[in-house]
């Protein structure tokens, strides 16, 4: 049997809480050394510097660092102070939210706006995954403007009919109708995985389908079930090619999962630009800039504004560099390359729209349906080798590279989908997880349009500052 190496098991099972501080500082110390190190960081430099601050405190950052007095004395920030809320370091403004409300709450939202009960669920389960997860830009922040809006504006359809265009033993095409992408997608994974459990591989393609969510949640799925996922999907033209800076392409995850013999499969789940949309969206509801290197304007410059950086990807104005940057210098071709990859197998497969046909806008102007491609591959491991064998040699992969000599500084090594394993063990233990005002402002609105008054009296948040004030 496999000795685990030192402390593996049991670091994860206790530093549920702690480690996810320091992925977050772990990723505000590169952020921060960007800006730093910038020969001209824009007229916006004081304020993306008090933004990484603010986190960098949050996080549990310490004052003295070398970083925060250099960035002090350049960009005039200040060290914030830190605010304590229920208990819990948040952002000024954030309110905890248990998961058993967000999820009642979810649902009825679906089914307020015409999504059948047993569809609903599935749809509530997919952004409720991401939530728990610990990423929060495609969780219940996405609910109002990517799901609840487009059925209102009639670019959605809120009854998923899925009707199967052509199917062998081992693949199908499948027509969504422009339904809830998260229903169709679930859906057809489980087709992908019953195909390769019965043939050894299953192969399932989506066209007129819509957001599916987290794309790692499919993988998740087949991952469950002993097979190796990998799923793809095409979005809203918003990558820019490499030496380009119009929008083409969409954030388009090429996204993998693998079972392992740990508590945690091995899940790679990233779009291939060097941040997506949903993020930019989530950083806007935060008011935060965004860093450096991420957006492309039309002039080849790099972008920070994100209200208005979300207002010209819709225009075209504005683009985001693919993974690895912009130029090729620090490989962004790779990142513009796999892009087209997911863009060719979202569209050529399916016989569906790709590009600029995905805007959401007419010739006119007008809002318009966004026929998204997906596709879905389960590899049954079974077929190949015991299943056991496979994750342990996986997880002795993933072990041995955690266990490698660390840059000075570094806290730890991670592997993928782990600090989303322990970003869900420290908030399924919190019970909830924190929203911003932004977010707090949209539950009120639907709750009010919906009627919702009644199953809903009081807002978790109206309920803290209640007991805060008694």
């Amino acid at each position: 049997a496999r000795k685990p190496l030192p402390d593996e098991r049991t670091k994860n099972s206790t530093l549920c809480r702690s480690v996810q501080s320091m992925a977050d500082f772990a990723a505000l110390r590169t952020e921060l050394s960007a800006l730093v190190g910038q020969a001209d960081p824009g007229v916006d430099a004081k304020s993306v510097a008090q933004s990484i601050l603010d986190r960098w405190a949050a996080a549990g950052g310490s004052p003295d660092d070398v970083l925060v007095t250099i960035t002090t004395a350049a960009y005039g920030a200040t060290w914030p102070a830190k605010k304590k809320t229920g208990g819990a370091e948040a952002p000024p403004g954030f309110k905890f939210v248990p998961f058993e409300w967000l999820q009642r709450f979810t649902t009825a939202v679906f089914r307020g706006i015409g999504v059948p009960e047993d569809q609903a669920a599935v749809c509530t389960d997919v952004l409720m995954e991401s939530d728990r997860r610990g990423i929060d830009s495609h969780g219940i922040g996405r609910l109002k403007p990517i799901y609840y809006d487009r059925i209102k504006d009639g670019i959605l359809n809120p009854v998923t009919k899925m009707d199967i265009v052509k199917e062998t033993e081992t693949t199908a095409v499948v027509d969504a109708n422009l339904g809830m992408g998260l229903y169709a997608g679930p859906k057809c994974m489980e087709m992908a995985i019953a195909k390769a459990k019965k043939n050894g591989l299953g192969m399932v393609v989506v066209r007129n389908s819509t957001h599916y969510g987290i794309a790692g949640y499919y993988t998740l799925q087949a991952a469950r079930a002993g097979c190796i996922g990998i799923t793809g999907t095409n979005a809203r033209p918003s990558i820019a090619p490499t030496h380009g800076v119009e929008p083409m392409l969409g954030t388009n995850p090429l996204t993998i999962g693998l079972p392992t013999d740990e508590e945690f499969p091995f899940v790679i789940d990233c779009a291939t630009s060097v941040t997506q949309r949903g993020k930019i969206e989530m950083w806007g509801r935060e008011h935060r800039p965004t860093p450096p290197g991420c957006v492309i304007s039309r002039d080849g410059r790099t972008r920070t504004d994100t209200e208005q950086i979300l207002v010209d990807l819709v225009k075209g104005e504005a683009a985001l560099a693919p993974l690895g940057g912009i130029g090729e210098d620090s490989g962004g071709y790779k990142g513009y390359s796999y892009a087209v990859v997911v863009e060719i197998l979202s569209a050529a497969l399916q016989d569906n729209g790709f590009m600029q046909s995905l805007r959401g806008v007419d010739e006119n102007g007008k809002k318009a349906p966004m026929p998204l491609g997906h596709f879905f591959i389960a590899i049954d491991i079974e077929a190949f080798i015991q299943l056991n064998r496979f994750k342990e040699i996986a997880g002795n992969i993933l072990r041995g590279l955690r266990a490698s000599e660390k840059a000075p500084g570094a806290e730890r090594i991670y592997t993928a989908g782990e600090k989303e394993y322990i970003a869900q063990c420290e908030r399924e233990a919190a019970g909830g997880c924190f929203i911003p005002p932004s977010l707090q402002k949209n539950v009120t609105i639907m709750r009010e349009e919906l009627g919702l008054e009644k199953d809903f009296p009081d807002l978790p948040w109206e309920t803290a500052a209640n007991a805060a004030s008694s």
